[in-house]
């Protein structure tokens, strides 16, 4: 990950911006740099991925335009070459140094060109103006907000804005802003027509495109790492990677080389950590368990909310586990890119849409989750990478994934197959990448996932913390979004300590549709769902058999 950061304020000295900036340096700790414009100021904080030498500094320049982005380019190689046959020329092996040459070759169609994971800034010396854009998903953070003067600014963090603006705002994926207007250059979720595909070919495209996908996102200079849960997604993930890179050893003649995974659950009771290892024992990987303890995880709440900048129950108590495991990869190995199975389940379905009543409000409904998922497990995701002095590197988010999954038609999406996720799991059926008892495992939570004491450790001392009468009393301070357990009053109290006022950043609680018939509950785990049966646990072989016969 990198931090940036853009103003047009003319008010706020260097010395005066500079701790603000300087909240994020571990997002960038390689290298900051902070330039004036002759508006305001860029600055950039580095972590080196691609082009890891002093010339992939940002900002990059060309002419008196400048630009700084938090991206990867996935694309970058082919438009380096398009770019240099029209006389461009290039001085690092940084993937974001063609952002500048495709702004001056294409303008406002240049968002489109840049792919999935992308917050840049762009101070426009013609215009004497910030131009800023964000990647459809929101997969990389960007804050704005109005100082007192009402210049605008831009930050990867709210916490960068924090003191400085009197309301931070998420920056909406999909848009650039230019000229004081959001203008939306890309919607994945709103589709024209559906496809007419047959499961088969559906399945076909999943498991083509998802591939490339995977294979898009190996590209990178420093050390890359896998976070493996044990569930489906993050298996997928690196079973295709490993395969890929065996793939390339054996046409180069080379000795295999293993990708490194790591898998984290409580000292007890962690569901994932035997289907992790079973994981990584069949496909061959370099396989690291680490633990957390009920005392690290009290210890660490407040600082882990701080970092997310969020109140919702779902989003804080996901991030403890994933937090832990990213700072113990970070205090111990030389990783600094780490991929992830994020998004799938926005795509697919969870435990409670199989309660969806029809096609149309599965549709609705998942549409919804990925056009909101920037305030919730993209953002946790993010943080608890980041926040690490580590990448984020997110497959199923593939800007090309996402909207040919999107456009597929919800009837066959449904899960009519007694197995959620279906399509994905038959995408891959044949490919023999994990075991069959993995492959169609049900789906466990992932705060559930590392050890159900975990979410248990964190209720008992929110209970111990409020009296029933200092619960109702408080919550009742906060009418947008107001807590209604003494779980998410805790960790409202702890948000607001250090984003007084700013809870509007984030849109609602992360929660099963209560309009649905058998969702209305007072607990976002699907752990209080009643079809949660086998999740977590091995299917037998007739069931996985007769779920595989399904279609």
């Amino acid at each position: 990950m990198c931090s940036i950061l853009g103003t047009t304020s003319k008010t706020i000295k260097e010395q005066e911006l500079k701790p603000f900036f300087d909240r994020t340096i571990p997002r960038g700790p390689d290298m900051s740099r902070l330039v004036e414009t002759k508006i305001g100021f860029l600055g950039f904080h580095r972590l080196a991925i691609m082009g890891l030498h002093l010339e992939g500094m940002q900002p990059f320049d060309l002419g008196e335009n400048l630009v700084v982005c938090n991206g990867e380019i996935y694309g970058f190689r082919q438009l380096k070459k398009d770019l240099i046959k029209k006389g461009y020329y290039f001085k690092s092996d940084s993937d974001c140094e063609v952002i500048l040459p495709l702004y001056r070759e294409y303008g406002r169609d240049m968002w489109k060109m840049l792919g999935s994971e992308f917050a840049c800034i762009i101070y426009d010396s013609a215009k004497n103006a910030l131009i800023a854009g964000r990647d459809p998903m929101g997969i990389r953070p960007l804050f704005y907000g109005y100082d007192e003067s009402g210049a605008i600014m831009f930050a990867s963090e709210a916490c960068n804005l924090e003191g400085l603006c009197d309301e931070i705002k998420p920056f909406p994926p999909g848009h650039y802003y230019e000229d004081g207007e959001f203008v939306r250059f890309e919607n994945l979720t709103d589709v024209e027509k559906y496809s007419t595909a047959s499961v088969e070919v559906a399945c076909e495209q999943i498991h083509d495109r998802f591939i490339k996908s995977v294979e898009d996102r190996m590209d990178a200079d420093a050390p890359l790492g896998f976070l493996l849960s044990g569930g489906l997604d993050s298996s997928l993930v690196c079973a295709i990677s490993q395969r890929l890179l065996d793939e390339k050893a054996k046409k180069e003649k080379t000795p295999r080389k293993k990708i490194r995974t790591f898998a984290i659950g409580m000292e007890k009771d962690a569901i994932d950590l035997k289907f992790a290892k079973e994981v990584a024992d069949f496909i061959g990987s370099e396989h690291t368990e680490v633990f957390m303890t009920p005392e690290q995880v009290i210890k660490e709440l407040p600082h882990v909310i701080k970092l997310l900048g969020t109140w919702d129950i779902t989003t804080i108590r996901a991030s403890m586990g994933m937090y832990l495991c990213c700072k113990w990869i970070h205090e111990n190995t030389d990783v600094r890119a780490l991929m992830t199975g994020e998004i799938s389940d926005e795509l697919f379905g969870y435990k409670y849409t199989d309660f969806a009543p029809n096609a149309e409000e599965f549709q609705k409904e998942a549409k919804k989750r990925v056009d909101e998922l920037y305030m919730y497990d993209v953002l946790r995701a993010d943080r608890c990478i980041s926040a690490n002095s580590l990448e984020a590197r997110v497959p199923f988010g593939d800007v090309s994934f996402v909207k040919y999954v999107m456009g597929i038609d919800p009837e066959i999406k449904l899960n009519k197959y007694n197995m959620g996720k279906y399509l994905l799991r038959h995408a891959f059926e044949k490919d023999d990448l994990l075991p069959e008892n993995i492959l169609w495992r049900q789906k466990a939570a992932f705060s559930d996932a590392v050890g159900h004491s975990m979410v248990d450790d964190i209720k008992a001392y929110a209970e111990e913390k409020y009296t029933d009468a200092e619960y109702e009393e408080r919550r009742k301070k906060y009418t947008y979004c107001q807590p209604f357990t003494k779980e998410s009053l805790l960790y409202r109290e702890i948000f607001e300590e250090y984003y007084p006022g700013q809870a509007e950043m984030i849109k609602d609680f992360w929660m099963p549709n209560k309009n649905w018939e058998g969702c209305d509950v007072n607990d976002p785990s699907a752990r209080v769902l009643s079809n949660y049966g086998e999740s977590g646990s091995t299917l037998d072989e007739t069931n996985v058999e007769n779920r595989r016969r399904a279609v």
